[in-house]
């Protein structure tokens, strides 16, 4: 394992999300539940004087109540790993209905620094303590944005302090 600064990895994390497929966003709830969902939007930045990543979550994923709930998220993302099915169940089927890690083939990996796993398949690791949580209001979202929720299923956006950021080796 490698710690990297995020500053540093971030062309790759951004280019991961809009051009190659996303990246595996894990929450864990108190009873120990993990889920994974695929994400496609998502920033990195610099915000009270420490590394953050900002990551959107729909109201009605299985994955929020998780991440509210415990405070803390991982994000594991491949980098030169082809995991476009995995991506692609992970963004299609619900948690709720199935366990996702057994039917695309992901290994958990306990979290470093919190109390939410990687997926050892990926390169890259963000592990990261929730410090602000914000609901969209659609009052203040610019109408060309609107055709991105015609079913009204708004992000709350998540915006974690980066605990732990590496590559396994």
């Amino acid at each position: 394992m490698t710690s990297i600064k995020p500053s540093q990895i971030a062309p790759r994390y951004l280019e991961q999300l809009g051009h190659k497929g996303g990246a595996f966003l894990i929450g864990k709830g108190p009873d120990g539940t993990c889920n994974a969902m695929t994400i496609g939007w998502g920033s990195i930045g610099y915000a009270w004087n420490e590394d953050t990543l900002t990551v959107l979550v729909r109201q009605t994923r299985f994955t929020k109540p998780l991440i509210d709930a415990s405070g803390v998220f991982t994000v594991s993302v491949p980098l030169d790993q082809d995991l476009k099915a995995a991506l692609s169940l992970c963004g299609t089927k619900s948690g709720r209905d199935m366990d996702k890690f057994a039917a695309a083939g992901l290994t958990l990996h306990p979290g470093q620094s919190v109390d939410c796993p990687i997926i050892e398949q990926c390169a890259l690791h963000f592990e990261c303590q929730v410090v602000l949580t914000q609901e969209m209001e659609p009052g203040r979202l610019a109408q060309d944005h609107e055709r991105y929720y015609a079913d009204h299923d708004y992000h709350t956006m998540y915006t974690g302090k980066i605990t732990a950021c590496y590559l396994l080796d």
